[in-house]
C-alpha cells in the first residue's frame, strides 16, 4: 500500500486558555464490538444513540471504514499503523482453530520494535492517557517473546478468577509493554484481557466486570464507583482538566459493548424491554431479544458518556482545538446484535465483520458530510502524526493520513485499495482481501477460491461474480498477489496460492 503520508497546513482555533503555539488535542474513542448498524446515524431504530447522531451531523462520517474481523489485529494495526502480519498478530489467540499447518498461530504481544502512536506524540509534548481495553500485551509476554516462531500450537490465557499474573504485569520488565511504557502518562484498566470479566465466573459472575466493584487489577477502587463505562469517562474528564493547558491525547477504549452483556440499570432495561424491535435491521427481535435489550442499554450508556466528553470540551472552550474520532475495532457480535443489511458479523471477513461506524469531528477543520471513500484502521496513526505536526516519524506506516479528506474527497482516496490479511482460522479459512472502489475480492488461501462482490450493487455480498466478471477478478487478484509479494506477507503452510 502506498506509504505516502499527506500533510496539510492547519490553522488552529485558539482559546483564551491556550498558547498560540499549542498543538491540537486528540480525543480517540474506540468502542469495542460496536457494529456498523448499531448506531442511529447508520440506520438503527432499536439501539438509541441520540448524542452520536447529533455529533455525526456535525462530522465527517465514513460510510466505508474497515477493520480486521477481530479485535487483536485491529488494535495492533491501530496502535502501530502497520498491517498486523508485520507484528505477527492475526486474531485473538484463544479463538484460533486447527493446526499449525492451517494457521500461522498469532502472538499476543506487540514487541517494542513496533512503536505505537503515543510514543512520538509524547516526544512532541502530548500528555496522554489510556483508558480501558489495551489487549496488545500477552498474559506471559516475557516467555512469549522468547518463543520460537512460527508456533506449533496456539497461545492461551489464564482463566477468570486467576490473578497469578498480576505481580509480573506490574513489574518493570512487563510494564514496558503497557501504556505507561509506551508513551502514556497513565493507564486505567488496560491489561492483556479483551473483556472486563476478570473475576471468578467470568461471564457468569455477579458483576461481569461492568458493575462495581470492578475486578480489574489496573483500576483502583474509588468511592462512587458504579458502572465501568462511567468510571472510564470520569478518568478521561479528570485527565483533560489536569492537562487542558497542554496538548493532550485521550485514548478512550471502552470495554463496552463487548461481552459479557449486562443491563446498565433497571430503568434502562425497562425502557428497551417495552420497545418494539426493528424488522429492517433485525434488532430487538427473535430468540435473542432479551440479550439485545440488555445490549441496547450498554450502547446507550456509551452514547451518554461520549456526550460527557463533548460537554467538557464545550464548557472549557476546547472543541475548536480538538479532533475527535469515534470508531470501533470490528463488526457487531452475532450474539447481542445483528444487521440484516450486511453479511455476517464479528470474526468474518464479510462486511458485517469488518465494516464499522466511524466519524471525525473538528469544528472549523472538517466539512460535515457522509463519504463513500474507504478508509481503514491503518489510517489513524498517520493522521495523528499529521495533525500533531510531526514530520520526522520514519517508522513503517501502511496507511495514510485522512486529513486531505477533511474538506472534500480526494482522487487518491477514491482510488486507493484497502488490503487485509487473515492468516489464522476462526470463523472461516485463512484469506487475503483487496477492497478497491466498488469491488471486494477475497482469496481463500487453503484452496485458492475466489469471491468477488460489487458492494455498490450487492452490500449483502450475496452474489459471487468472480466467474462472471473475470476481467475485474484478474485485475484485482494480480494487485493482491503483487501486494503480498512486495510486502513479504507470510502465508500458512497449507496455502496453495502464491
Amino acid at each position: 500500500m502506498n506509504k505516502l503520508i499527506y500533510g496539510i497546513t492547519l490553522i488552529i482555533g485558539l482559546t483564551v486558555t491556550q498558547a498560540q503555539t499549542q498543538k491540537p488535542n486528540i480525543v480517540f474513542i474506540v468502542v469495542d464490538d460496536l457494529g456498523y448498524g448499531d448506531v442511529g446515524f447508520n440506520g438503527s431504530k432499536f439501539y438509541e444513540t441520540p448524542n452520536l447522531d447529533k455529533l455525526a451531523k456535525e462530522s465527517l462520517v465514513f460510510d466505508n471504514s474497515y477493520t480486521y474481523p477481530t479485535c487483536s489485529p485491529s488494535r495492533t494495526a491501530i496502535f502501530t499503523g502497520k498491517q498486523s502480519f508485520r507484528t505477527g498478530i492475526y486474531t485473538v489467540p484463544v479463538l484460533e482453530k486447527g493446526t499449525d499447518q492451517e494457521n500461522i498461530f498469532s502472538r499476543w504481544t506487540v514487541g517494542r520494535e513496533h512503536p505505537i502512536y503515543a510514543e512520538p506524540l509524547a516526544e512532541a509534548g502530548y500528555k496522554s492517557i489510556h483508558l480501558g481495553k489495551w489487549h496488545i500485551v500477552g498474559p506471559d509476554p516475557l516467555n512469549e517473546l522468547n518463543m520460537h516462531y512460527p508456533l506449533t500450537k496456539r497461545l492461551g490465557q489464564p482463566d477468570p478468577g486467576n490473578y497469578d499474573w498480576v505481580a509480573l504485569h506490574k513489574s518493570k520488565e512487563v510494564q514496558q509493554y503497557y501504556p505507561e511504557g509506551r508513551g502514556f502518562l497513565k493507564n486505567v484498566g488496560g491489561t492483556f484481557r479483551g473483556d472486563p470479566a476478570f473475576e471468578l465466573g467470568g461471564y457468569k459472575s455477579e458483576t461481569k466486570g461492568y458493575k462495581a466493584p470492578f475486578s480489574n487489577p489496573f483500576i483502583e477502587t474509588k468511592k462512587g464507583d458504579e458502572w465501568l463505562t462511567d468510571r472510564l469517562t470520569d478518568e478521561a474528564l479528570e485527565f483533560m482538566e489536569a492537562h487542558k493547558k497542554e496538548p493532550f491525547l485521550i485514548n478512550l477504549d471502552f470495554y463496552a459493548v463487548h461481552n459479557p452483556i449486562v443491563a446498565r440499570n433497571q430503568e434502562s432495561l425497562d425502557k428497551y424491554s417495552n420497545k418494539e424491535g426493528d424488522p429492517i435491521m433485525g434488532q430487538g427481535l427473535g430468540k435473542r431479544r432479551q440479550t439485545m435489550v440488555e445490549y441496547a442499554t450498554m450502547v446507550e450508556s456509551v452514547d451518554q458518556n461520549i456526550q460527557r466528553v463533548i460537554d467538557y470540551l464545550d464548557k472549557n472552550n476546547l472543541r475548536e482545538n480538538t479532533m475527535i474520532i469515534v470508531t470501533s475495532d470490528n463488526g457487531q457480535n452475532e450474539g447481542p446484535s445483528t444487521n440484516n443489511l450486511l453479511r455476517d458479523s464479528k470474526g468474518y471477513i464479510y462486511e458485517g465483520g469488518i465494516k464499522v461506524p466511524t466519524l471525525v469531528n473538528w469544528k472549523g477543520k472538517v466539512n460535515a458530510r457522509r463519504t463513500d471513500v474507504a478508509i481503514s484502521v491503518l489510517d489513524f496513526f498517520p493522521t495523528f502524526m499529521d495533525v500533531a505536526g510531526i514530520k520526522d516519524y520514519n517508522g513503517i506506516l501502511d496507511g495514510n493520513s485522512i486529513t486531505p479528506e477533511f474538506k472534500k474527497d480526494t482522487k487518491f482516496f477514491v482510488k486507493r485499495p484497502i488490503f487485509l490479511q487473515v492468516s489464522s482460522q476462526y470463523k472461516h479459512g485463512t484469506c487475503s482481501v483487496i477492497r478497491k472502489k466498488e469491488f471486494k475480492l477475497i482469496q481463500f488461501l487453503a484452496d485458492g477460491k475466489l469471491e468477488l462482490y460489487d458492494l455498490s450493487k450487492d452490500p449483502l455480498e450475496a452474489n459471487n461474480i468472480a466467474e462472471s466478471n473475470k476481467k475485474v477478478t484478474k485485475k484485482l487478484l494480480a494487485e493482491l498477489v503483487k501486494w503480498r509479494h512486495s510486502n513479504h506477507v507470510p502465508l500458512p503452510p497449507n496455502s496453495v496460492v502464491d
